[in-house]
């Protein structure tokens, strides 16, 4: 008897360094290969300790022998299954309400692909590139990019460019990244919304001028679950929502739950127009999300618009109405204006803002930089009837 309780011992030891080894192997690879840490950390944990535990007890006889032991043991495992299933069915339906850049297809909007969405003119252009000529690298916001590419099949010479290649003269990389390359001499051309404060200053530290011509006008929305009460905000409203002064729906006419605001990244373009648009008030911490660093743990990254019932996002007319349009979302009137095609064609909706071909130059006047010679020429087509045109297809609204 006693040489079984030794056997027994030894054999739960055993069993109590296989959980931690487990344990400590599940640990790693979760840190290393998963952003679902703040989850399956505790949760595996919690699993090893109760595990240990049981095998502790086991050695109690009178617990072990109990007829419930081994019942309780079960329910416990089985416990954590539908834990672990609830929560990735619960990930599931949080990743089915985000609205977001990444769910629309840039390849719809490729110049010269079969099939593409992008507007052309009825009759051909009074201004063409040829594959001789030096074709200035154009990038931009991805809300844009239906427009240039639109530029691009009129203008450039027919061929494909991959808005995803590296080594392509026409690419979108979203506004952040286009003024990065923009004052890394790696464009010639960006077209996006004004540039943040922080953008500014990067381009001064490197000497830079940014020119902005505005070539096309656009309004600034916000947007709610399409079966949120509240149809219409002040724009006095709407700030103290993203101040953090108005937490509920209720203060505005709406129902009793806390309004989760969303924002968008620093460097994106509809982010630099709310601090525009809000002045010196500041926007609030904005939601964030828990993603893979790619170095082994988890950083902390603005949180994309998910559509709950309580939530509010926002972002330019166009992309929420037509390039990712979403039946689930309900734009929001502003000052009592709701941003139809004719509020925003005569103004009357007020948050109404140009977006611009930019460009950079040097401060130095004595700068012996090479200059594309076919930069201005092409901006110049773009202010000219045929390119305001097709501004006014796209779905923008041209500047004269």
């Amino acid at each position: 008897m006693k040489r079984d309780r030794v056997d027994h011992f030894f054999a739960s030891f055993g069993a109590i360094l296989a959980i931690l080894f487990l344990a400590v192997v599940g640990l790693v690879g979760v840190a290393l290969f998963s952003n679902m840490q703040k989850f399956y950390i505790p949760f595996i944990i919690v699993i090893a300790g109760l595990m240990i535990i049981a095998v502790i007890l086991s050695n109690i006889q009178p617990i072990a022998r109990h007829r419930f032991f081994p019942i309780g043991v079960k329910l416990c495992l089985g416990l954590f299954v539908v834990i672990a299933i609830g929560y990735h069915v619960n990930r599931a339906y949080d990743q089915h309400l985000i609205v977001s850049e990444q769910d629309v297809n840039v390849d719809d909007y490729r110049p010269f692909a079969d099939h593409s969405k992008v507007s052309t003119l009825d009759n051909p252009s009074t201004y063409t590139l040829s594959a001789q000529d030096q074709l200035p690298v154009l990038d931009g916001a991805t809300a844009l990019y239906p427009l240039y590419s639109a530029f691009v099949k009129a203008v450039y010479p027919a061929q494909d460019y991959e808005p995803d290649d590296a080594k392509s003269i026409v690419r979108i990389t979203g506004t952040g990244k286009a003024y990065q390359r923009l004052i890394n001499h790696n464009v010639d051309i960006i077209f996006a919304a004004a540039p943040s404060k922080e953008q500014q200053k990067s381009a001064q530290a490197k000497g830079l001028q940014l020119n902005m011509q505005p070539i096309g006008r656009e309004a600034f929305v916000f947007f709610v679950h399409k079966n949120n009460p509240v149809h219409s905000l002040t724009s006095t409203q709407i700030k103290q929502i993203y101040t953090g002064e108005i937490t509920n729906w209720k203060q505005v006419g709406g129902n009793d739950d806390p309004i989760r605001a969303f924002q968008r990244p620093e460097d994106s373009g509809s982010q630099a127009m709310l601090r525009r648009w809000m002045g010196d008030q500041q926007p609030m911490t904005p939601i964030v999300d828990d993603v893979a660093s790619g170095m082994g743990g988890i950083i902390e990254q603005t949180a994309d618009y998910r559509n709950y019932k309580n939530a509010i996002g926002y972002s330019f007319h166009y992309f929420a109405t037509q390039m990712n349009a979403n039946d689930d979302i309900r734009l929001l009137a502003i000052d009592g204006v709701y941003p139809d095609v004719a509020s925003i064609r005569d103004e009357k909706y007020p948050i109404i803002t140009p977006f611009y071909a930019i460009t950079a130059s040097s401060r130095k006047k004595d700068t012996t930089s090479s200059v594309n010679p076919n930069i201005q020429p092409f901006i110049n087509w773009i202010l000219s009837e045929q390119g305001q045109l097709l501004v006014k297809k796209t779905g923008y609204f041209p500047i004269r």
